[in-house]
């Protein structure tokens, strides 16, 4: 009996995380969402109806992440963004507890000593944003454009290394995402296994 319910319970893990794999679509609707910044204020996908936006899902405890920031990447990515009026939403679904997760406060310091240059940045610790997106791991990309279709799901680039020596050698697929939009050409890599670490959620 106890073996039945183990097996079960795998079945169900399976099938879970399968429908889970499967949140969102490329060509489909974003999700809308809302979430609160490090600053307390309210962003919801709506507001930026229009506009082409990133989705950047973080972890600074995650080695995959700290090569980007480390480097000062990231911060030159979300600079490049920034410049072509694209907004930049980096997401921690770290729960509380767990590695990534941090108070407001203590992401406000990071956020300065980092020299951060996204939009925002939102906390998602119950993970309800990051799940109805199917975000597996740090850095997981989404690109989704100004009508609030995903465009882009998946690595940030063609390298999966901790490694910073390796950004510049990479392809970057949200910026070629990013790019292709803003020409009106179709992205041509617009599903691509992310890589880096799982998300620390909320049991």
């Amino acid at each position: 009996m106890k073996l039945r319910i183990r097996l079960f319970g795998v079945v169900l893990a399976a099938l879970f995380c399968g429908a889970f794999a499967q949140a969102v679509t490329v060509g489909e609707k974003a999700p809308g969402f809302s979430l609160t910044d490090v600053e307390g204020k309210t962003h919801s996908l709506k507001d930026y109806e229009g506009k082409v936006v990133v989705l950047e899902w973080t972890n600074h405890g995650c080695p995959y992440v700290s090569k980007f920031y480390r480097s000062g990447k990231m911060q030159e990515f979300q600079g490049i963004a920034a410049g072509k009026d694209v907004v930049w939403l980096s997401i921690c679904s770290s729960a509380e507890g767990k590695q990534g997760h941090m108070s407001s406060s203590e992401w406000r310091q990071a956020n300065a000593r980092k020299g951060v240059k996204a939009s925002a940045v939102l906390l998602d610790e119950m993970g309800k944003v990051g799940k109805a997106y199917g975000a597996r791991a740090t850095p997981h990309m989404f690109v989704i454009d100004d009508k609030g279709v995903l465009a882009y799901d998946g690595a940030i680039d063609s390298i999966p290394s901790t490694s910073p020596a390796d950004i510049d050698r990479a392809e970057n697929y949200v910026l070629a995402a990013v790019d292709a939009l803003l020409e009106g050409r179709p992205v041509e890599k617009s599903k691509v296994r992310p890589y880096g670490c799982g998300i620390k959620w909320a049991r």
